[in-house]
This record gives C-alpha cells, structure tokens and sequence, in this order.
C-alpha cells in the first residue's frame, strides 16, 4: 500500500534496471499540492479528498507519476433537499388548483377529496424528510449501511469523483544523482504538501508534485445505483410497476376518465408554463387550442352537479391521428370524454372568438390612430414644406394621451376575454390531472415517490458529473462548441446482477436514467461566494442553474452566457456480474469499448453497483489500468502488477473512510 495517515507503511516494490523503488505513497491532504483543484468554484462542491501517489514503469524503462485522488461532493445532500422543496411547491400548487376546481357532483367531489386527504399527507412526508435532512450534518455522502433509511432515501449512495492525474516522465528532468526518494515518515507527508524543492535530514530530495504538470486527467463519478432501497423490490422496480399499473388503469371498471401519460403530461406542462406563455401570444394560443383542452372542458361540464354520463369517443382518438386498428380495444369503464347534450360545443370557440374580436379592435384602433397622426403631421407644414412650431408640439404631445385614452378599454377587454380563457383552461386541465389520481390513489402517490426517489439519487450525481466537467473542459473550445450545439453525453455504466433484489434495482435505475432527459442545465455568472446550483421547474421538466465565478463564465461563449438551455443524454450499458465474478475476465472488451466512446466524445462517465464498493472499484481500476496501458505507455509487464496495487489500495481507502 502505502504511507497512511498513522504514519504505517507497506512498500509494493518492483524492480527496473536494477532499482527498487515504491509504487504507491499514499498523501492525505492533496488539495494543497495542485494549485489547479485550488479553485474555490470546484472545492465549494467537492471535499474531503483521499490521495495516492503511483510510480509504474512505462515501455521505454522510465518512470510515469500518477495521483489518484477519491473526493465526497456536497451535492450528494443540497441536491435532494432543492429537488424536494420543489416537489412541496409543485403539489401545494396542485392541490390548491384542485381545491378551486369548482363545484362538483357527488361522485367527482368525494374522489376529489380523497386525492386532497392523500396528497396532503403526501406533502408533509416531503416536509418531514426535508426538515430531518436539514439536520445532517456529518459526513457528506451516505454510507451503503444507510441505503435502507427512510430519511435518507433522496440522498445517493457513495457519491465520488474519482480522479486520475497522469504526470509524463519526460516532464521533468532530475540529475541521476539526485534518487527521488519517499519517506516513510509523517514528516514525508509535509514535505511533499510543499510547493518548493525540501530536503530532510537524511539528505533525501522531495520534489513536489505541483511541479508537475500532468499529461492528462481522467473523471469517473462512482455511485450506487439509482434505486428505492427502503422500499425494497419484492414486487420489482420502476419499470415493472409503472407497466403494470398503466396496464391496470387502461382496463379498469373504476369509474375515472382515462387520459394517457402522453395527456397527462402534456395538461401538466400548458398548466406550468401558463404565466410564461401568456405574453409569447402565439405560442399561449398553440397550448390552449390543443383539442385536449376542448375535450377536458367537455368532460368537466359533465361532472358538474346535473351532469350526465354517455359514451363518446375515447380521448386519444379525438386528438391523436391513428388507423381504426390503432385505437384500444372497448374496456367497461368510463375510458372517454363523457358528452351532455345540453352543453355547448361551441362555447370554447365562443370563449376565442372573444378573444379574436378584442384583439381586431386593437389592432384597427392602432391602424385609425396612425392614419390620423398621419394626416395631423401634413396638416402641420406650411406651403414650404416647413412645420408650424406649435403645431408640431401638439402633435408630440397629443398622440400619446389619445392613444392610451384610446387603447386602454380595449385592452381591458382584451384582459378580460384572456383571464376567461385561462381560467377556464386551468380548470379542465386540472380535472385533467384529477383523472391521474382518482384510480388507485395510494399506489399512483407511492409510485410517485419511488419515481422521485430514484431521479433524485440521478441527478445528485449528474450534477455533480456536470459542474466538474466544465470546470475541466472550460478552455477546449469544442467541448463548449458541443455543449452548446448538440449536448453532453452521459454514460453509465452499470454492474447489477439480473438476480433477485438486483434486477429491481436495475428497473429503478433505468427508469431514473431515462428521466434525466428532463433535465437542462443553464450556466449563469455568480454574483456571491454560493456557488451552490439551483434548481426550478417541475416534474416534467427541470432546470438546474450552475453558477460560475465572473472570471470563468467570461469565458463561455456568447449563447450560454446568454441563458442558452444546454441538454444531456444519458446512456445506460449494464454489464451483468457480481461478486463472484471476475470482471477483467468477463467484462473487459465491453467496459473498455464504452469508456472509450464516451470519453472521445467528451461525455461523463459514471460507474455503478449495488452500493458503489466491490464492483465499482473493480471496474475504475480496470479502466485505470487499461487508460495507463493504451494512452501513457504502462509497460505490459507490469499492467497485472499495478491493477493488483491500485486495487488493494483501493480497499484500504474504503476502510479509511468508512465505505465498507
């Protein structure tokens, strides 16, 4: 191993060229060795690091100088703790849409207080889990002995940069003379903290490693799979039971209208984007003339007090386009837009055409005021052509109080007919989303707070993979030029067993992966010391704001700076072992094959088991070994030999820091 912080030692020794030197130091403290991890920006989301220093042979009997250094990121806990402030916002906002629903029959208002008693409860489990994660205090990941604790569920397992500094032995020259040499000491530890040439009573050199600019650095992210551990996986993962219950919810007798997920989404995202979309008018007419508001709104009227329940067509066949074949097959259930023939059809349309009128009228008042400044502005030229003075300064001054005199009622009225349509809209799409609760309330909630669960656990780590990514790439001009143009690629690699408990963890994580298209990111410049990412929207969509220090954002292209939205794309290969399988043996042409694909296109990598021990550290060192072999020239006698080192090594920094 190496010198550790008690100060015991165990030396791995090779020998080339008739030398015997060590492989491995092992430095506690290595942010004070590189002035480059010194930036406040990446310590503000990474600390408590654990550092190795390696010396391996290279083909040509020279010597490469590797630092392998393991980091804990904040993010593994503010991450779940913004995602879940913004879950109570997002159903408090819900619930009380539904409260202002209106008045309903019987039927529709005892569902309706059904699903308000459960998401109320709902809520405070949210609120609860916050505050006691509020309380945390101590270490900044969670250990896997705690992937089963209900207040930590949010929260990732094992979080951790892993990272790899390779230093060039042609570098840095040092006189044949001078033996580099590392003590077994603490005293060795200090001197190598030191950013100049020490020399030790023994007379022995100490060079630092800040002096050595390294050839290359290598990220993987490792953490345990995205998963709902305290919920366990006897009835399977995400993937399953979200199959099964939308298959259940289709052909039901319970007696709810069935909108499809793709409906459903759709009613939750015009019901977020409302106040946004309100001043774009074009974009605020395409979301409210969708056919699935005037079908809501039809749906609505019928569950009102006196309403009366017929079968019409299904809503997917009255907004999507489709062959006969394509619709479902006929279910006993109320699957459809319930029709009443007292209600008008066209009264939405009623509604718009209001809405047409009132902006006619601007728009002909506006041409009639142009047209009469016009003529103001010729009757005010004498026969020279030149302009009476006073008649001017009328003109200046007249046209605006007309104007707006007016313009003004007719905006009102504009308003007006707006807050109809709005009002309307919001509520048929709330009945909406009332339909997604009404059937099996208690296990559509639980299997929302698995959903979210498992994206929290993703996204810790995508975050995290993300603001270490640009402060690595933020000077290669076309890592930024394909941040902005097409995206980040982000690669997972996944080590679950397709056995028992494992195969419901590898359905919860596909599921949390896959919701990771969700999310975008948007770099804005800090404006404090918190360089903290935030997160807004909702759960259909999120953005994470990451801010950066003035000095680096100025940096960024002109588009991101600009608020650009930037995307991910997420890619999960599982490679299925375990334990007891040897992955060198079994998995090396396909790991290899993926982290070199991502990394060639500038993606991050990520790494994961059951709880990001055993396996995951047997596939960093792998691909350690394999980057060190094929791109710095490891010497091919030795590649066993240095896996074996970085791999013991590996275990006793996981003892260290409590991991196992």
């Amino acid at each position: 191993m190496g010198e550790t912080e008690d100060g015991e030692a165990d030396h791995i020794t090779t020998d080339v060229q008739g030398q015997k030197c060590a492989l491995v130091c092992e430095c506690t403290a290595p942010e004070s060795v590189s002035a480059k991890d010194n930036l406040p920006f990446l310590n503000s989301v990474l600390k408590n690091p654990v550092c190795k220093l390696y010396r391996f042979p290279t083909s040509d009997n020279k010597w490469m100088r590797i630092r392998e250094q393991m980091s804990e990121s904040i993010l593994s806990f503010h991450i779940p703790k913004e995602l879940i402030s913004l879950h109570i916002k997002e159903d408090l906002c819900r619930n009380q849409e539904l409260k202002e629903l209106g008045e309903l029959s019987p039927h529709w208002d005892n569902l309706r207080k059904n699903v308000l008693t459960h998401c109320d409860q709902m809520v405070n489990m949210y609120q609860d889990i916050l505050t006691e994660l509020n309380k945390e205090t101590g270490s900044s990941f969670k250990s896997s002995s705690s992937k089963g604790e209900k207040t930590l569920e949010f929260v990732p397992v094992n979080l951790h940069l892993q990272r790899m500094h390779v230093h060039s032995p042609h570098l840095k020259v040092i006189p044949a003379k001078l033996k580099r040499t590392i003590s077994q000491t603490s005293h060795s530890v200090c001197m190598l903290q030191c950013k100049q040439h020490a020399v030790n009573e023994c007379g022995k050199v100490f060079i630092s490693l800040s002096l050595l600019v390294p050839d290359a650095l290598y990220d993987v992210i490792t953490v345990g799979a995205p998963a709902a551990h305290f919920q366990g996986f006897k009835n399977g993962g995400l993937r399953k039971l979200l199959h099964r219950f939308e298959m259940e919810r289709r052909n039901t007798g319970y007696q709810f209208i069935y909108y499809s997920p793709e409906n459903t989404a759709k009613a939750k995202e015009v019901l977020s984007n409302i106040n946004q979309l309100q001043p774009l008018t074009e974009l605020f007419v395409h979301a409210f003339k969708d056919q699935l508001v005037r079908s809501a709104l039809l749906a609505l009227y019928t569950a009102r007090p006196g309403g009366v329940f017929q079968k019409p067509p299904s809503p997917e066949n009255s907004t999507e386009e489709g062959s006969p074949q394509d619709a479902p097959p006929p279910v006993r259930r109320q699957d459809s837009i319930p029709h009443h023939s007292d209600y008008d059809e066209e009264e939405w349309d009623r509604v718009w055409a209001n809405v047409g009128k009132s902006l006619n009228c601007i728009i002909a008042m506006v041409d009639k005021l142009i047209e009469t400044d016009g003529k103001s502005e010729d009757s005010g030229s004498n026969k020279d052509g030149d302009k009476d003075p006073s008649l001017v300064d009328a003109i200046i001054t007249h046209p605006e109080e007309d104007w707006y005199e007016q313009l003004y009622p007719l905006i009102l009225t504009l308003k007006d007919c707006m807050r109809e349509v709005v009002s309307r809209a919001k509520q048929s799409l709330t009945f909406v989303l009332l339909q997604e609760l009404a059937y099996s309330l208690p296990q559509c909630l639980m299997l929302t707070l698995r959903r979210d669960v498992v994206f929290s656990q993703a996204l810790a780590g995508l975050v995290c993979g993300f603001i270490i990514k640009i402060h690595t790439s933020l000077h290669d001009p076309g890592f930024l030029q394909q941040l902005r143009t097409v995206g980040l690629i982000v690669q997972y690699e996944g080590l679950l067993s397709t056995y028992s408990d494992e195969i419901g963890m590898l359905e919860d994580m596909a599921v949390g992966i896959s919701d990771l298209k969700k999310v975008t990111f948007k770099i804005i410049e800090a404006k404090s010391n918190d360089v903290l990412p935030v997160i807004t929207g909702r759960r259909e969509h999120y953005v994470v704001e990451v801010k950066l220090p003035a000095r680096m954002f100025e940096s960024l292209p002109l588009q991101i700076k600009e608020g650009q939205l930037l995307h991910v794309h997420p890619v999960l290969f599982n490679v299925g072992i375990n334990e007891q399988q040897t992955l060198a043996e079994r998995a090396c042409w396909a790991i290899v094959l993926m982290l070199q694909i991502c990394r060639k296109l500038n993606g991050i990598r990520f790494t994961c088991c059951k709880s990001a021990k055993d396996r995951t550290s047997m596939s960093v060192t792998l691909e350690q070994c394999s980057i060190l072999r094929d791109e710095h020239r490891l010497h091919k006698d030795f590649f066993t030999r240095a896996l074996d080192c970085m791999r013991r090594c590996s275990q006793s920094e996981k003892r260290a820091k409590g991991l196992e």
